[in-house]
């Protein structure tokens, strides 16, 4: 048989489900989830290898209109991941709230294959997903639909069978033991991030970003520095918390999801700084792994 190889990318709105079904079908955590939406910000490569199969994944940011230049480079790499697409997954909430026309509009633009997935089934009846799946029939014509549960696993093995399927004859773009293209700091600032984000609430964790500074391996122990940027003093203060209580949390629960992660001991040192208005500001988004 011959080696088949190629990109899916798996798109959607805010919220969606589309880093827990990417998780779910790599079988590793590469992205992060929380019940927060726009926690994405990067293109995230994960990949699945088998003797005969390369399948490159990208998880995207939500699709929304951007209001500032963090969110314009956000949706920059949807823009990417659709452009070098072998496969599209749609992700689509069966009780989505937001109007998905700016989706619709990207998906008609494009000639891959693109499959609807309807997720979270496991909070609707079984008329609601019929009526849904007629819906997107007509609405999109998709190549095909799935009705699925990322965070339960369900009917996520009849995506990768027809992904294989979908994939065309090439070469692996990737070594065969590689899971992701990213780095290891770059996922220790996305382990960092999700705690913020899942610690603090309102516009905190939406003005945060997490770039480690150092990782060295020191015999069986990993020593890790990071900033939190954050775009003003009183988030400062907030993030930090009474006497650094705030911020010791955020340090012993990332340090554990390291340490799981490397299978290792953590030492993590994290400092806050503020450069005000940094996702406005071109210099800083180039910095921070946002724009080319």
């Amino acid at each position: 048989m011959s080696h088949k190889a190629g990109f899916v990318s798996i798109i959607g709105k805010p919220n969606a489900g589309k880093s827990t079904l990417m998780n779910s079908l790599v079988g590793e955590k590469m992205s992060i989830i929380t019940p927060k939406a726009q926690t994405t910000r990067h293109r995230i490569i994960g990949i699945v290898n088998d003797e005969n199969h390369q399948i490159v994944f990208s998880d995207t940011p939500g699709v929304i209109k951007p209001n500032y230049s963090l969110q314009e480079s956000m949706m920059n790499f949807v823009q990417g991941s659709l452009i070098d697409a072998d496969v599209i997954l749609f992700v689509t909430d069966i009780h989505e709230k937001y109007d998905e026309n700016d989706v619709i509009e990207k998906l008609q633009k494009t000639s891959s294959p693109v499959a609807v997935l309807i997720n979270k089934i496991d909070k609707s009846s079984e008329e609601e997903v019929k009526a849904k799946v007629e819906f997107w029939k007509e609405k999109l014509e998709p190549d095909t639909i799935f009705a699925v549960s990322a965070l339960h696993g369900y009917g996520v093995s009849g995506i990768m069978d027809y992904i294989k399927e979908k994939l065309p004859v090439h070469p692996p773009y990737y070594e065969k033991d590689e899971l992701t293209d990213k780095s290891m700091r770059f996922f220790v600032s996305e382990m960092i991030r999700e705690k913020i984000f899942k610690l603090y609430d309102k516009e905190i964790p939406y003005s945060t970003e997490v770039i480690v500074t150092s990782y060295k391996e020191d015999g069986h122990l990993t020593r890790i520095a990071a900033e939190i940027i954050v775009e003003r003093d009183s988030q400062k203060n907030i993030i930090i918390g009474k006497a650094g209580a705030m911020i010791k949390k955020v340090g012993t629960y990332a340090r554990q999801d390291i340490e799981e992660f490397i299978g290792g001991k953590v030492f993590l040192e994290l400092f806050v700084k503020v450069i005000p208005d940094w996702r406005s500001k071109k210099n800083y988004l180039k910095q921070f792994g946002y724009d080319d």
